[in-house]
């Protein structure tokens, strides 16, 4: 099999569309202007000794091993800092390079370790590699005197050297095998942007200093990986390469965490996984990862996964392991008697936004095949759904309009409610790429976010409004822009109904829309608005990237809406630079949409209520569907509660903790007859489950994930699943005992199938992902490369609908009883509910979740940094520990739900989208106040928790 290998061209590739033709060692070369005579060579099949360079950072010529001769000129330049010119003769091999290299090598093996047999970089080490290319085989100047290497030097304390340092839980730093090199340098700022690392001292001195001479886990690096995937020695080594040993084989695969889709390398000795490595031909990474991606893959094999299926009776009973196969029976004849007793539509399913979109296809299917119902919904309905709803009615279609290489062409960034550098590390690092290249920022946000102000960033405006007041905001935007005459009329008459544009404009420029008002009510300085309003309108291209800030508002749909109204009016969109991004939250979220995962909608967004579609799946499955919309998430707990839904199949979503209003979500769980939890872990909404049948990693399984860019990566199976079977295998025996006849073999049979019935996926297949390595849908015979833009010549629904987006207030309002605003949202080391990172590594730098209040706030309450504190709202309260800080405004507070010990959700409320149902997460009234213990609420969870865990086998084994 071996390791999958990337040329390393040495220095990043030319945009120029003017090329240059030159001689490398008498072999002719065409190549962009701009290239550098290293990666020329390279195009060439000539590969020139390097240590500085590597293509993913600017050349930086300070190894001096890359030197050549170039006819007409004097001297030896370096190759990777010296661009190509028409006619130009390089020799990259003479008598005189090769005496230079050899002896610039001497130099750095002579302050190097010599202990290459039992490095952990052995078989991996551009320095041994460059050693031999070199031709070295003597050191003259011995290793005696001054050096890094050795902790005593004749015997005295030797000042130079300096200890390993291990604080980081996934790599080591050893200085002593540093070269100096800069790599790590330069992608902490060029690649990821962070600057945690900088060089410390002069000349023999220099040494790579993370911060102010900190310890890296002391530092402000963000664990991305960069440096040590840079790094040519072993002076930055992973710990699992440390341990297990050098990779034998690779493959390339997905990964299973955000919506960004991040391609790596899964580099395996026999079937253990040594590491995951950033693959550089992955469109939405472009060889980049962060913290979770990268590293925390340890949930894989952690001790609390559940590898056997179990059920029980009651939930007060232990478990008991059984069969796959006594599992299934029992789940389809539960399922059968519940339908029996109370009715076709007693029963559901929910649909996994972390599964490949094979297995969420087979979980809508086997519902409205074998349940006979519609009763199937997903994540998204907590999520993004607002985005489906306003992009459809405004746009014609559910999904963002840009590939992540647009924002490369961007002028003015908008972010909205959103919190890339921690939800969506990797894009955010490309987003910060551009912003130092001189794009200006917006941001309209209640916090203040990391990308407000980092490193060699900060935002034009930040907008810190109101939770709650995202539509009128945005609508005071519109407001300047159309009472001041800035809007793109020559767009609009081409691309969208004038009529409908008029009527709009009338609206928004009505007074109460001006930002005079709504800054008072936002609390947001009117100037700003308007200055922010003028930027975005005049500043060339401007894109709007949006996240749950956005979406998980009582007017959550009215927002996605006034967006798009926003970006139509100032022509933003149909052409790179610009556009309305969602940031999807989850790797999967916009594959399970599209795949047909809602109540009322089948694969492609096509309503049930169709005849022609209907008849598409009908016709294939042999059944007569329903047209009638099912039931969505919170409609299937009111039901649950009200004795009317009894049984559910949740495959890899944990609805206690990640859904609102915690105490009706248990309430309707404890209900139902029959829960089945499909997933890696007895997770929260497992203390309510009947059945629990294990599921398995992205690393078990073949399949696909559609990314935030509506991209459709490969997920390639690198090891056999720990739990006997991939998920698509379950659901498929699930509809075999409840009498499908379904016999696919292999996922990519399933994808056949989707795009025998998904026009938007009609040209996909698994062959065709080999061939083009990754395609965004609308992929079919007009589009047969796929769609990076969306809405370039038109709309899919043919002329742009603009729609007036009245403010309405939430219902949810503060008080003197619950006088502050609650908003939540997610850290950059853990992920969504924590069921993966919380069982890895990345909990030393997020352990517990922490309440942000700020010192205003606290102050009044004689609170401290660190205290514990309770935290109440109408619908519940929990404790939690402070953090203050003036990231938030006053009269707001922030929290993460990563941790079911706070189970952050049983504050939130039953408010939801008018349209959706999606949840007010974001805008809570709540009270702070000293605390002394956990609520009582927490004491009888963690009570309920530990009963409901108690496995039979277990303990009778003990």
């Amino acid at each position: 099999m071996g390791l999958v290998q990337e040329i390393d061209y040495g220095t990043p590739a030319s945009t120029s569309e003017k090329q240059v033709t030159l001689t490398v060692d008498g072999f002719t070369v065409t190549v962009p202007e701009g290239t550098s005579i290293m990666r020329a060579s390279m195009e060439a099949g000539i590969a020139i000794p390097k240590l500085c360079a590597t293509d993913m950072v600017d050349a930086f010529g300070s190894c001096r091993l890359c030197l050549v001769e170039i006819d007409g000129r004097n001297g030896t330049p370096s190759s990777c800092t010296t661009p190509v010119a028409p006619g130009m003769v390089v020799h990259t091999q003479t008598g005189r390079l090769k005496d230079i290299r050899r002896g610039v090598m001497e130099l750095y093996i002579s302050d190097h370790p010599l202990d290459c047999l039992t490095c952990a970089a052995n078989g991996d080490c551009e320095l041994q590699t460059q050693a031999g290319v070199v031709g070295l085989r003597d050191v003259r100047y011995g290793y005696e005197g001054d050096n890094h290497v050795f902790k005593k030097n004749d015997g005295a304390e030797n000042f130079k050297w300096i200890a390993k340092d291990e604080s980081n839980p996934y790599f080591t730093y050893d200085p002593s095998k540093c070269i100096v090199c800069s790599r790590c340098v330069r992608a902490c700022e060029e690649v990821q942007g962070t600057f945690a690392l900088t060089i410390e001292g002069r000349g023999f001195e220099s040494r790579v200093s993370p911060g102010m001479h900190q310890l890296f886990i002391d530092s402000e690096c963000v664990s991305c990986g960069a440096c040590v995937q840079a790094c040519p020695t072993a002076t930055l080594s992973e710990k699992s390469v440390i341990k297990i040993g050098q990779p034998e084989h690779s493959v390339v695969t997905t990964c299973a965490y955000c919506g960004v889709g991040c391609s790596f390398k899964a580099e395996m000795r026999g079937d253990e996984l040594v590491r995951m490595v950033p693959y550089k031909d992955g469109k939405a990474n472009r060889g980049h990862s962060c913290v979770k991606g990268r590293f925390a893959y340890g949930y894989s094999t952690h001790k609390e996964r559940i590898l056997n299926p179990m059920i029980r009776e009651k939930i007060t009973d232990p478990w008991r392991e059984v069969s796959w196969e006594e599992a299934l029976t029992h789940t389809a004849n539960e399922f059968r008697r519940i339908q029996y007793q109370y009715g076709r539509t007693s029963i559901g399913g929910i649909t996994s936004s972390r599964c490949t979109n094979e297995e969420t296809y087979l979980v809508q299917k086997l519902i409205r095949q074998g349940f006979r119902n519609n009763n199937v919904d997903t994540c998204a309905r907590v999520c993004h759904s607002p985005t489906g709803y306003g992009l459809g009615q405004t746009f014609g279609t559910s999904a963002g309009t840009q590939d992540f290489d647009s924002i490369e062409q961007t002028d003015v960034v908008m972010i909205i409610g959103a919190n890339p550098t921690d939800a969506h590390p990797v894009f955010a690092s490309r987003m910060k790429k551009r912003l130092r290249k001189g794009a200006k920022l917006i941001v309209l946000d209640p916090r203040r976010t990391d990308i407000v102000r980092s490193a060699h960033i900060e935002a034009q405006h930040h907008l810190p409004l109101k939770p709650g007041t995202n539509v009128a905001v945005v609508t005071a935007l519109a407001h300047v822009i159309v009472t001041e005459g800035l809007f793109d009329e020559a767009f609009i008459r081409e691309r969208c109904d004038w009529d409908e544009f008029q009527d709009w404009a009338s609206f928004v420029a009505l007074p109460e829309n001006s930002p005079e008002v709504v800054g008072q009510l936002a609390n947001v300085d009117p100037g700003e608005i308007r200055s922010a309003a003028r930027l975005f309108a005049t500043g060339g291209n401007g894109a709007i990237y949006y996240g749950l800030g956005v979406t998980e508002h009582s007017q959550g749909s009215t927002t996605v809406i006034a967006i798009a109204n926003l970006a139509m009016a100032t022509g933003n969109i149909g052409r790179p630079g610009v556009g309305v991004n969602p940031l999807r939250g989850q790797n999967n979220v916009q594959g399970s949409c599209d795949m047909g995962s809602f109540p009322h909608e089948l694969p492609g967004y096509r309503h049930v209520s169709g005849d022609a579609v209907r008849d598409i799946y009908e016709s294939l499955w042999g059944v007569k569907l329903d047209d009638e919309p099912g039931l969505r998430i919170p409609n299937m707990l009111d039901a649950a509660v009200d004795g009317s839904f009894k049984g559910l199949y949740v495959q890899g979503e944990d609805i206690l903790q990640s859904d609102p209003d915690t105490k009706h979500v248990a309430a309707g769980l404890a209900a139902m007859e029959c829960v089945v939890v499909h997933d890696l872990f007895l997770n929260e909404t497992a203390n309510y489950a009947h059945v629990f049948l294990p599921g398995s990693t992205f690393l078990e399984k073949d399949g696909t994930f559609t990314n935030a860019e509506r991209r459709i990566n490969r997920v390639r199976k690198v090891m056999a699943p720990k739990n006997g079977l991939a998920d698509w295998e379950v659901t498929q025996k699930l509809a075999q005992a409840m009498g499908l006849a379904w016999n696919y073999q292999h996922p990519s049979e399933i994808m056949d199938e989707i795009a025998r019935t998904t026009p938007s996926f009609a040209k996909v297949s698994y062959d065709y992902l080999e061939k083009m390595g990754s395609v965004q849908w609308p992929c079919n015979e007009q589009a047969p490369e796929g769609t990076p833009i969306m809405h370039i010549s038109g709309f899919v629904r043919g002329k742009g609908k603009f729609i007036r987006t009245e403010y309405v207030a939430t219902d949810e309002r503060t008080g003197p009883r619950f006088p502050l605003l609650l908003t939540t949202g997610r850290i950059l080391s853990q992920y969504n509910v924590g069921a993966q990172t919380r069982r890895t590594d990345n909990v030393m730098w997020h352990s517990e979740d922490r309440l942000e209040i700020h010192p205003h706030d606290a102050e009044n309450r004689g609170l401290r940094d660190g205290d514990w504190v309770r935290l109440t709202s109408r619908s519940g309260e929990t404790t939690l520990r402070a953090l203050i800080t003036d990231k938030v405004s006053p009269g707001v507070v922030y929290t993460t739900f990563h941790h079911p010990d706070t189970q952050a959700n049983v504050i939130t409320t039953d408010f939801s989208d008018w349209a959706t149902n999606c949840p007010e997460y974001k805008v809570t009234a709540v009270q702070v106040g000293a605390s002394n213990g956990p609520s009582e609420w927490q004491l009888d969870y963690d009570e309920q928790a530990r009963n409901s865990r108690r496995i039979a086998t277990l303990e009778a084994a003990e």
